[in-house]
């Protein structure tokens, strides 16, 4: 590499003696000059007091950093193929610094859509590495930055275009809910085409399900299962959030012959803070609009060994009429406990049956006793106010009852009775200290 280098010989005082060495100077040896350090900067005011013998003005052309970057093109060599010739997204990016005095002080690799590809840096900063799959049919911008031993600082940038994967599986993602208005409980679903297992792999997938929002909220993905994810904020949704699911999966290598496909977004909007409270004991069910209560309503709710679940459900929908059968609960048609009713004003909470309704047979019990096999009973009246003023994804909430809790997962919504640490160790982008992997696509030497 053809590099002309300023002249860094010390600075003598009025005797020609060489003055006090400041921090920061190399030591003279007979082979070279002695050279400014990159770690310490010594400005000219502090080099003039240090030379209390001879005032000696130092320009800026002496630091080296100072100058205009150097070309590190020579200096530093790439894993990736020649002119023409797409690169392998199988493969991983490597950067290394070919000369001994340099080291590589950063990287960055973005692709065309402003998406980092996250890397990792040596201790000694000689080598880069990406640490997550490139995509497939990509163009990628690299820029290295580096350093030689005296601090000097260089640059190189590289392009990259990768080509098609060979392995023709794929993994695609459908988010729900559908487009729409929503309340504030309301949680967001993934579901993949194919079951994922391996962690790493996971953390893959999760990275590229992306969640935005206006305003802005603290969230997480939860892996329900192989295939599922649910994505929830620390607390409610707010007010009139507009909300915005896509994924950036397409073209990314997963694992062994499974790269990512295409998928829908969805946008949609939260509504008003609607959250009805069922107090079991008390027999009421009183509703909150944007934290004022609105509604107080006289209830009866599960009896003895069919009582209604306590805590967090989100509404899934509302049904005017539905025909109610005891044989759906598990009881014996012709027992004592078995009926067949004709219910209208049903708002679903659970998938195995459990509703806020009409129940004008039980309007004598509403607000002195439990009578029901495990639903929220009230008037028609009320019913039809409850379903008129209540949207899908709005909470209700058990509290003082003597069932057990309602589930997490598979019975509906009750992803809200997780606390916010337990759920975040569902995610496989968390620690065991919950925090948030880092991302590393731009990193600099941990030591040196």
């Amino acid at each position: 590499m053809n590099r002309s280098e300023p002249s860094r010989g010390a600075r003598t005082g009025a005797e020609g003696v060489t003055a006090p060495r400041p921090p920061g100077l190399r030591a003279l040896t007979p082979a070279a000059p002695p050279r400014l350090r990159p770690r310490t900067v010594v400005g000219c005011t502090l080099l003039v007091i240090a030379l209390a013998e001879g005032a000696i003005a130092c320009g800026s052309d002496d630091h080296p950093l100072a100058a205009r970057p150097y070309d590190a093109t020579d200096r530093i060599s790439f894993n990736g193929p020649g002119d023409g010739v797409k690169a392998d997204p199988d493969k991983p990016l490597e950067i290394t610094a070919e000369d001994s005095g340099d080291r590589i002080t950063d990287v960055t690799a973005v692709d065309a859509s402003g998406r980092h590809v996250a890397g990792e840096l040596s201790a000694d900063g000689s080598r880069w590495r990406s640490t997550e799959p490139l995509a497939a049919n990509a163009h990628y911008t690299v820029r290295v930055s580096t350093e030689d031993e005296d601090g000097a600082p260089g640059r190189r940038v590289l392009t990259v275009d990768t080509g098609k994967p060979t392995a023709k599986t794929l993994l695609t993602v459908t988010f729900g809910p559908k487009a729409g208005t929503y309340g504030v409980g309301q949680p967001l679903t993934a579901e993949l085409s194919r079951p994922v297992k391996d962690p790493a792999q996971r953390a893959v997938v999760e990275r590229s399900l992306k969640v935005d929002s206006k305003p802005s909220v603290e969230g997480a993905w939860h892996w329900v299962d192989d295939k599922k994810l649910h994505y929830r904020p620390k607390d409610y949704w707010p007010a009139r959030t507009a909300v915005r699911l896509h994924s950036t999966l397409d073209g990314i290598k997963v694992g062994d012959r499974l790269w990512g496909g295409p998928a829908k977004d969805v946008a949609l909007t939260i509504g008003d803070r609607v959250i009805a409270v069922t107090d079991a004991s008390a027999h009421s069910l009183t509703v909150f609009k944007n934290g004022e209560e609105i509604k107080r309503i006289p209830v009866t709710t599960g009896k003895p060994g069919f009582e209604t679940r306590n805590g967090v459900k989100v509404v899934l929908g509302k049904e005017y009429f539905v025909r109610m059968r005891g044989t759906s609960i598990g009881i014996a048609e012709g027992s004592s406990e078995s009926y067949d009713l004709p219910v209208y004003y049903a708002t679903r909470v659970t998938w195995s049956g459990e509703y806020v309704h009409a129940a004008p047979w039980s309007v004598g019990s509403q607000g002195y006793a439990n009578v029901s096999h495990g639903c929220t009973g009230m008037s028609t009246q009320n019913a039809a106010w409850f379903f008129q003023n209540v949207r899908e994804g709005d909470v209700v909430q058990v509290v003082n009852s003597y069932g057990h809790t309602m589930e997490t997962f598979g019975n509906g919504f009750g992803d809200w009775n997780i606390d916010w640490a337990k759920w975040r160790t569902g995610s496989a982008l968390t620690t065991g200290q919950h925090r948030p992997e880092q991302d590393p696509s731009r990193l600099r030497p941990t030591a040196v």
